[in-house]
C-alpha cells in the first residue's frame, strides 16, 4: 500500500512560476513569520478581497471558494460586518464585567442545543476549546488518558498537539494517547459502529493496563482529517455508550460540521443522537471573525470552578455581536436546509462524473462537508495520492479552491460557505469535470 503522505498539500513554492511581486512577497513572508508557516498550492494566491462564495486575488480575478469554511455565511456578509462594526464603536472589554451582549449570545446558541447542554464557556480558537475541555475532563475523572482516531487533529496547544496525530511524525502523540481506526466504510470494516466501539474497548484497556485511568475520547463528528467519515447516521451509538458505562467523557469535537454544516441538524452529534458531555466549537462560529467556545453539562464543571476560568478576549462584546449575527444569518436564510438541498445535489453532480471518470473511487459526506476519494484503480483502491495534489493545484488554476484530507492525502476536501447555491455547485461540477478530463 502506498505510504501515507500528511500534510501534502502545503507546498514550498514553485518560484519560476511567480510574479516579482509575488517572489518578493514569499521571500518577505519566510524572513517575517519564518519557516512553520505554510502556503497552500504550487503557485500561492494573493487574495485581496472576499465577498460570499467568491474570493478575488491581486490582479481582480474571482475565485469560486469550495474549501474555506471559517467564513461560514459567505466572506464578509453584510450583517456580520455591520454587527461587528457597530459594537466595535461602542464598546469592547472582557466577561468581568457585566454585559447583555454574552448574555444573549449563550441564551441563542444554547437554545440549539439539547437541554443537558446548558453551560457556554468562550475562548478565541478551537485549540483552546479543545485544550479547556482536555483540563475539564482530567479535573472530573482523575484521568489523563485520551483516545482519538488515528489521524485527528484538534488543535495546536502543547497539550492538544500531543493528541493531534495528523501533525505529522515530528509531533510526539503523547504516552497517555490511544489511537483508533476512523470509521472508514470504503476501506475498512462496514460495520463501523461496531468496529470504532471494539477498538475504543481495546484501546481503554490498553491504557489502564498501561496504569494510566482514562479520561476522554475526542471526535470530529465528522472525521475530517482522516478522510471525511458521516454515514450511516447513528454509527457513534455504540462508542458513546461504552463511555459512559466506563466513566469517561464523550467531547464532540463541532469545530468543522458545527453551525449546521451537515445540512439537516445544528451540530454534527445529532445526526447520531448521542449525548456528549461537552462539545467545543470554533471557525464557524464567527463567520470570519476569531471566536470559539465549548458547551457542557454543568455538573461537569464543580472542580474546576474551584479555581477559576478567564479568557482576557473570549466571550467579549464585540465577538458575541458577531456571534450572535452569525446565529441570525444561520437561521434567517435558513441556511442548513440550504447546505443539505445544495449538498445533496452537489453529491449526485460528482456520482455522475464518477461514472466517466474511473479516478473517482467514493463519494461521500453529509450536507456542504463533502469528500472525493480519489483512486488509480477502482479494484485495488489504491489510492492516489500525486494525482489528487495536482487536481488540487489545477483546479485552482481555473479558480476553484480545494484541497486534500485522509491519511493519503488522496480524498478532495470539499467544503464552502453555506450559502453555496446550485448555480456554484455546476460551476465547481463543470472546473472538476474539465481538470479530471485533463488529467
Amino acid at each position: 500500500m502506498t505510504k501515507p503522505i500528511l500534510k501534502q498539500n502545503y507546498h514550498q513554492p514553485e518560484q519560476s512560476t511567480l510574479s516579482k511581486k509575488e517572489r518578493a512577497m514569499v521571500d518577505r513572508r519566510a524572513n517575517l513569520l519564518g519557516p512553520a508557516y505554510k502556503l497552500f498550492y504550487e503557485k500561492p494566491i494573493h487574495f485581496v478581497r472576499g465577498e460570499d462564495v467568491w474570493l478575488y486575488d491581486s490582479a481582480g480575478n474571482q475565485y469560486l471558494d469550495a474549501y474555506n469554511n471559517v467564513p461560514s455565511v459567505g466572506h464578509c456578509h453584510p450583517h456580520v460586518v455591520e454587527a461587528l462594526s457597530t459594537q466595535a464603536a461602542i464598546l469592547n472589554t472582557h466577561t468581568r464585567y457585566l454585559h447583555e451582549g454574552i448574555l444573549e449570545y449563550a441564551e441563542h446558541l444554547l437554545s440549539t442545543y439539547p437541554d443537558h447542554l446548558d453551560h457556554l464557556m468562550m475562548t478565541l480558537s478551537g485549540s483552546e476549546a479543545n485544550d479547556l475541555a482536555y483540563r475539564i475532563a482530567k479535573y472530573h475523572t482523575g484521568g489523563t488518558g485520551v483516545i482519538v482516531t488515528n489521524i485527528a487533529y484538534h488543535g495546536g496547544t502543547d497539550a492538544i498537539a500531543a493528541i493531534s496525530p495528523n501533525l505529522g511524525e515530528h509531533v510526539d502523540l503523547g504516552g497517555h494517547v490511544r489511537t483508533v481506526a476512523a470509521p472508514d466504510m470504503y476501506r475498512g470494516d462496514k460495520d463501523v459502529g461496531r468496529a470504532l466501539a471494539q477498538d475504543t474497548r481495546n484501546a481503554i484497556h490498553d491504557l489502564r493496563r498501561h496504569g494510566i485511568k482514562p479520561a476522554m475520547m475526542i471526535v470530529d463528528t465528522i472525521f475530517s482529517t482522516d478522510g471525511i467519515f458521516g454515514d450511516p447516521a447513528g454509527f457513534l451509538q455504540e462508542t458513546v455508550e461504552l463511555l459512559q458505562k466506563e466513566g469517561i467523557l464523550f467531547v464532540a469535537d463541532e469545530v468543522q460540521l458545527g453551525f449546521g454544516r451537515s445540512g439537516d441538524t445544528w451540530w454534527g452529534f445529532q445526526r447520531h443522537e448521542i449525548e456528549p458531555d461537552i462539545v467545543t466549537m470554533g471557525k464557524a462560529m464567527g463567520g470570519g471573525h476569531p471566536m470559539a467556545g465549548l458547551v457542557i453539562r454543568h455538573e461537569l464543571l464543580a472542580q474546576l470552578s474551584k479555581s477559576r476560568y478567564f479568557n482576557t478576549t473570549g466571550g467579549n462584546p464585540v465577538s458575541c455581536a458577531v456571534g450572535k449575527a452569525v446565529l441570525e444569518v444561520i437561521e434567517q436564510e435558513n441556511l442548513i436546509e440550504n447546505a443539505g438541498a445544495v449538498g445533496n445535489y452537489l453529491q449526485q453532480g460528482l456520482r455522475t462524473l464518477s461514472e466517466r471518470h474511473e479516478i473517482i473511487g467514493d463519494v461521500r459526506g453529509s450536507g456542504l462537508f463533502i469528500g472525493v476519494e480519489l483512486v488509480r484503480d477502482r479494484n485495488s483502491r489504491e489510492p492516489a495520492s500525486e494525482e489528487a495534489m495536482r487536481i488540487v493545484n489545477e483546479c485552482r488554476e481555473k479558480r476553484l479552491l480545494l484541497s486534500t484530507a485522509g491519511i493519503y492525502s488522496n480524498v478532495l476536501k470539499i467544503r464552502p460557505p453555506l450559502t453555496f447555491s446550485q448555480g456554484h455547485a455546476d460551476q465547481f461540477l463543470q472546473i472538476l469535470d474539465e481538470v479530471l478530463t485533463e488529467t
